[in-house]
């Protein structure tokens, strides 16, 4: 499981870059919510051990448990149905041993493990009927499992995720354009129809988060924390309004968003480091999914390429969704911020991830690479 490695093959870079980006989280967090710090200091320790422990394994040799890791996920997500604690009217979280974690967030890591076997170990027949049913089966179990917590937007997010996976392993051209053709129709059936009032597809919140966005004049009590979060990020202005400031002025000081150190810690970015600030964090998004891709191309194999196209799908879809919800390009849907969001289960978990990616560059092709 242990090999030797070779310390210039260490992408020092991306290490830099999901510090850096965790650090400015922290900085951030501390003035959304003092107390929950410490908490996510700690977390960035941990997830720094976790990455630097998994960057060491062979991810060759971990893959081979890809199966027990899939089972794992599924029991974790049914746990979760069967004695999750509720929080905000969603039931999310699990405590296990004195340990509360979220499971759906593991899930997106495992997910990418997963798939980065089965599709290298069906390279030359993914385009099957049996190996894409296969797959679409599989994937459906943990989504079935997050949309019943409820939790859609982790739905859709490891839906995009899995998709970039299979479209990245080799999934033939032809194939895509007959689904572009079928789910475009099909998902402007699906808008218009949750659109209706008395529609039955989608939870009641969820239809008032849509229809807040659309329509934020006639829902006001549900479109309020995307209005001030637009106002906050706003009136930062170039430089911000300073970290830990005490304006009366401010949104956060206000109080006018609800838990704005998770889904819109974004807003609080915007209004204390300004629109310096929010680029930086942006551009750290940025540089952080460009060494991810990077990385696959020097991959020294199908499964390593995806798991570092998994990341970057992972940060850069998850990223841009809750970017776009804090500046209201996108209706209410409740995803962290990577690297910058408070959450332990979250950080370790993309750590984690990172962890993978970095083994992955520790192990490039021998041709004008480096050896093993």
């Amino acid at each position: 499981m242990l090999k030797q490695y070779k310390l210039k093959n260490y992408n020092f870079r991306l290490v830099l870059y999901v510090i850096a980006l965790t650090f400015v989280g922290i900085l951030v967090i501390g003035s959304a919510k003092e107390s929950v710090q410490n908490k996510q200091i700690l977390g960035l320790f941990l997830g720094i051990i976790a990455m630097i422990t998994v960057s060491m394994m062979d991810y060759s040799f971990l893959l081979r448990f890809s199966w027990i890791f899939y089972i794992f996920n599924i029991l974790l997500l049914v746990l979760v149905k069967l004695m999750g604690e509720d929080a905000g009217g969603a039931t999310r979280w699990v405590e296990i041993a004195g340990i509360r974690f979220q499971p759906s967030e593991l899930s997106k890591i495992i997910i990418i493990l997963f798939f980065a076997y089965f599709f290298m170990k069906h390279q030359e027949n993914l385009n099957t009927i049996r190996v894409l049913a296969a797959s679409f089966i599989l994937i459906g179990i943990p989504l079935i499992l997050i949309k019943a917590q409820p939790d859609l937007s982790t739905t859709i997010v490891t839906a995009l995720l899995f998709v970039s996976l299979l479209f990245i392993a080799g999934l033939n051209y032809k194939i895509v354009l007959s689904v572009l053709a079928i789910s475009i129709p099909a998902g402007l059936l699906f808008i218009s129809l949750i659109l209706q009032p008395d529609q039955k597809i989608l939870d009641p919140y969820q239809y008032r988060r849509i229809m807040a966005w659309l329509e934020p004049e006639k829902y006001a009590d549900a479109a309020y924390q995307q209005l001030n979060s637009k106002m906050a990020i706003g009136s930062g202005m170039l430089w911000g309004k300073g970290l830990n400031n005490s304006q009366i002025t401010s949104v956060k000081n206000g109080n006018f968003i609800s838990e704005p150190q998770t889904d819109f810690i974004f807003a609080i970015v915007g209004e204390e480091l300004g629109f310096v600030g929010s680029v930086i964090v942006i551009l750290l998004l940025l540089f952080i999914v460009l060494e991810c891709i990077f990385m696959a191309r020097k991959a020294k194999d199908l499964s390593g390429k995806l798991i570092c196209c998994g990341m970057a799908s992972l940060v850069g879809f998850q990223g841009f969704v809750n970017i776009c919800v804090a500046t209201g390009l996108m209706p209410n849907t409740g995803l962290p911020l990577p690297f910058v969001s408070y959450g332990l289960t979250s950080l370790i978990s993309l750590f984690m991830g990172i962890g993978f990616v970095l083994n992955v560059g520790l192990q490039p092709r021998k041709y004008g690479m480096g050896d093993t």
